[in-house]
């Protein structure tokens, strides 16, 4: 496999555009191969000053950054993208063709061997609980958005399956998709980067579009929005259909007055052993099943699977009961629909805090849910947190400058035997990093 990749990339002009954790991935993938193919890295950056010992020994290798980085990019041969590099304010028109990822790289040569998973919500999860099941007959190995670059896997294994969590970035340029391609869901999200809601969803249902005849198209149906693109796009792959609200009884599997049937054969019931909580991850089981079933996995044995399945961090993980109360963090909850789930999920949930980056989302909906919500306290953090509670009527709405204070205030007013959970609604980068810092943060002044 990694010859064919090697191949493509041969007596090629090479540009990598962008230089964090993919990028140096990808860097060292064709070092490790093509000792002396000239490369050059683009990143808006200074990299040859902040990596300098990566580079002592190496000869054929430029560097462009400055803010003009993203100049004449048609004159490569292969551009090999990172999936945080945005080009939507630039014509890409000359290069289009010549744009590819470690991503494509890998579809090209083995998309017979990939299970890909995209939605603006439950990625990292249902990747996750499909490795887990695939484990129990194959060798499978787990990488893409869930934070493993593929060139980091040790492509010369005899694997059987690739589980790709694919992040719309990553499916932007996308001209190919794998065998089982799976969509979730699709909601507002990442709108600084796709500039319209329509965009970002097209990106989306591009896991779908570039598949051929023989290959599977999963979808939770339940979900407006992407229900919708299904319906009214040409896709040639074999339709699955994924229904947990019990209303679309043709569905290849779905759930019926708490009963799932996998083509009418009753498979579990919603009280089935599990350690994700909510209706959204009993909907993430039910796609987990579907793949295992594909694949030719005895439903005991998925259900094994399922059963020692934990949750992932920052998905409404449970940190500890401190007089009385118990703490959640939920941090990768960075759109309104993802906190509705947690406060579903959570039936005691006393106090919300939450709030972030302003990235054009409408709140509207997410207003009236609160409104009548369970929830008595809303700790409200800058900026949509701020913009929120200004709406909130006959609630207990108390604004918070920092984390800091927000769990100050938490410990103070949330009554005993019930639960606080941090679950923001929005982006975490009006003072973190990203949302595993913000949760790290969090946990840590629960504990303290």
């Amino acid at each position: 496999m990694i010859d064919k990749i090697i191949q493509k990339l041969k007596n090629q002009k090479i540009a990598i555009l962008g230089f964090g954790r993919e990028g140096k991935s990808t860097y060292k993938f064709i070092r490790n191969y093509l000792k002396d193919e000239q490369i050059t890295i683009i990143d808006q950056a200074d990299i040859k000053s902040s990596n300098e010992e990566m580079f002592i020994n190496d000869n054929h290798v430029n560097f462009i950054s400055g803010v003009n980085y993203l100049d004449n990019l048609e004159q490569y041969d292969i551009i090999i993208k990172s999936p945080g590099i945005s080009l939507n304010k630039i014509d890409t028109t000359k290069f289009y063709h010549k744009i590819s990822s470690q991503m494509e790289l890998l579809l090209s040569v083995a998309k017979d061997k990939v299970i890909g998973v995209t939605g603006t919500k439950g990625k990292s999860t249902t990747s996750s609980l499909i490795y887990e099941i695939l484990k129990k007959k194959y060798k499978v190995l787990l990488a893409g958005n869930i934070g493993k670059p593929i060139f980091d896997l040790d492509l010369n294994e005899n694997v059987d399956y690739y589980v790709l969590e694919m992040s719309s970035h990553q499916l932007e340029y996308l001209d190919i998709s794998p065998k089982i391609g799976i969509i979730l869901n699709l909601f507002q999200d990442h709108l600084d980067h796709a500039l319209s809601v329509k965009h970002y969803h097209d990106i989306k249902m591009r896991m779908f579009t570039n598949q051929e005849a023989n290959d599977y198209s999963i979808y939770c149906s339940s979900n407006p929005n992407l229900n919708k693109k299904v319906q009214t796009t040409k896709l040639k792959g074999h339709l699955i259909s994924v229904d947990i609200t019990g209303k679309d009884h043709k569905s290849t599997i779905k759930m019926i007055d708490g009963k799932v049937y996998y083509h009418d054969e009753l498979v579990f019931t919603r009280n089935l052993e599990r350690n994700i909580l909510g209706d959204h991850n009993l909907e993430n089981i039910m796609v987990a099943f579907v793949v295992g079933k594909l694949l030719n996995i005895a439903n005991e044995d998925i259900l094994s699977a399922i059963a020692s399945f934990k949750s992932l961090p920052y998905r409404i993980e449970y940190i500890k009961t401190i007089k009385g109360v118990k703490y959640y963090v939920d941090t990768l909850a960075t759109i309104p629909e993802a906190t509705e789930e947690a406060l579903k999920a959570l039936t005691d949930v006393d106090t919300l805090i939450f709030g972030g980056m302003d990235r054009g989302i409408s709140y509207t909906e997410f207003i009236t849910f609160l409104q009548h919500s369970q929830v008595n306290n809303f700790i409200c953090m800058p900026k949509t947190g701020y913009d929120i509670g200004q709406k909130l009527k006959n609630k207990n709405v108390y604004y918070t400058e920092t984390i800091d204070e927000a769990v100050q205030t938490a410990k103070k007013v949330t009554k005993k035997g019930k639960s606080c959970i941090l679950s923001p609604a929005a982006a975490s980068y009006e003072y973190f990093k990203n949302y595993q810092e913000k949760g790290d943060r969090f946990k840590e002044l629960v504990l303290k």
